[in-house]
């Protein structure tokens, strides 16, 4: 789960980590009114959208007087706002954060992510912080500096320390920086984050180190500790679609392709979506129905994927554990007779019950084109989009 800038930085203050001070804001006026209450002659006028690069946008704007807040604030509120993360259909700006500019000396880049490889979180830290930092990390990525984070210890004095000194934080600062990069492998630890970045952490002309920029990640399978992180979800940061599919329990991403894929359990619906592709087609989701689908779930899912305009076919590809045959069975049933079906469905299942789910097909007097194993579904259904199927697919 994503949440926004100013989010990130409220929970970042929990753990005595300095950010400029900061009011956010869903109308023009009300960044005005921000403005004057903290006072100044210089803010900083960001838009919040769920996506970096905002700066190269046009999403983040300096003003010098309160009518410039009103002009920026104006312009970037309700704006599409493009970016590299973004996609070229960019992202609707419906919050502003209005902070106090900062005397800035130096910027540098901090992020902590979790390498699953090593099975460890890792700190990294560069001297060049700022809006390119993907550049410095594809053309010169010596200059991006990583230590793994002990799970039993955590990050230490000495590591944090030694981070500070490889992106040329001087001496007289060096304890500032090591201290702030302890609290924050805390926050991200405490807050089971997946994702921590500070991109500029700067070092202000009166030798104060600052979080100008944040960002946070958290794992979703850990918010049932935290009701305050959900509590922040934005849902109009998020893919309608996603939305819908999480109201009902159900694990779905957009693809861009015409097959749509309903499948139980992650494992299996990464081979459906990769023997799809060896076949020639391409998926148009990735959908996981879960061990405890129920007609009503099915259901659910067949819906979510007819919204995709780009939808050809549907492979439904069932292994009966937890899940047995016959309850996917009539929930495909249930589910095509309700939608009035108008794509070609290939269901395979195997597993338990499946018998009684074959029969249950059968019997349904619905157009389903039935496979025996998933070299067999895979070759029907990209057949039945009417693509050719790819010669090193066939057996």
């Amino acid at each position: 789960m994503k949440i926004h800038e100013y989010q990130a930085k409220e929970i970042l203050r929990k753990y005595a980590i300095a950010t400029p001070q900061g009011i956010a804001c869903f109308s023009v006026e009300e960044a005005v009114n921000a403005a004057c209450e903290l006072g100044g002659q210089l803010w900083i006028v960001k838009a919040q959208i769920y996506a970096g690069g905002r700066g190269k946008g046009g999403g983040v704007k300096v003003a010098k007087s309160l009518e410039e807040v009103r002009q920026h604030a104006s312009a970037i509120l309700n704006m599409r706002l493009v970016t590299h993360q973004t996609g070229p259909e960019g992202q609707i700006v419906r919050r502003l954060l209005i902070e106090q500019g900062v005397p800035i000396e130096q910027e540098y880049y901090v992020g902590l992510v979790t390498d699953r490889r090593q099975q460890r979180v890792c700190l990294m830290a560069s001297s060049e912080g700022g809006m390119d930092i993907e550049k410095v990390a594809a053309e010169t990525p010596e200059k991006i500096h990583k230590v793994l984070i002990d799970p039993v210890t955590g990050l230490n004095n000495e590591q944090a320390s030694e981070m500070a000194q490889k992106i040329g934080i001087s001496a007289s600062v060096t304890a500032q920086v090591s201290k702030l990069l302890r609290q924050l492998y805390q926050a991200f630890d405490e807050t089971d984050a997946s994702l921590v970045e500070i991109n500029p952490l700067v070092l202000t002309v009166d030798k104060q180190v600052i979080a100008l920029d944040a960002k946070m990640n958290f794992d979703d399978n850990a918010l049932f500790r935290h009701p305050e992180i959900a509590a922040l979800r934005d849902l109009d940061e998020e893919d309608p679609v996603e939305v819908e599919a999480s109201k009902h329990d159900l694990s779905y991403i957009p693809l861009d392709g015409t097959i749509g894929c309903l499948v139980n359990g992650a494992g299996l619906a990464m081979a459906t979506m990769d023997i799809i592709k060896l076949y020639g087609g391409n998926p148009a989701n990735f959908l996981d129905v879960g061990g405890g689908a129920t007609v009503e779930k099915v259901t659910e899912a067949f819906k979510l994927m007819l919204k995709n305009p780009k939808l050809q076919a549907i492979l439904v590809n069932i292994f009966g554990g937890i899940m047995k045959c016959d309850v996917i069975a009539q929930g495909v049933v249930a589910a095509a007779r309700e939608v009035k079906l108008s794509v070609p469905l290939v269901v395979r299942l195997e597993g338990t019950n499946v018998e009684l789910g074959k029969k249950i097909l059968q019997e349904s007097n619905l157009t389903i084109i039935s496979a025996d194993g998933m070299a067999d579904a895979a070759e029907k259904v990209v057949r039945a989009t009417g693509s050719q199927v790819n010669a090193s697919g066939q057996s």
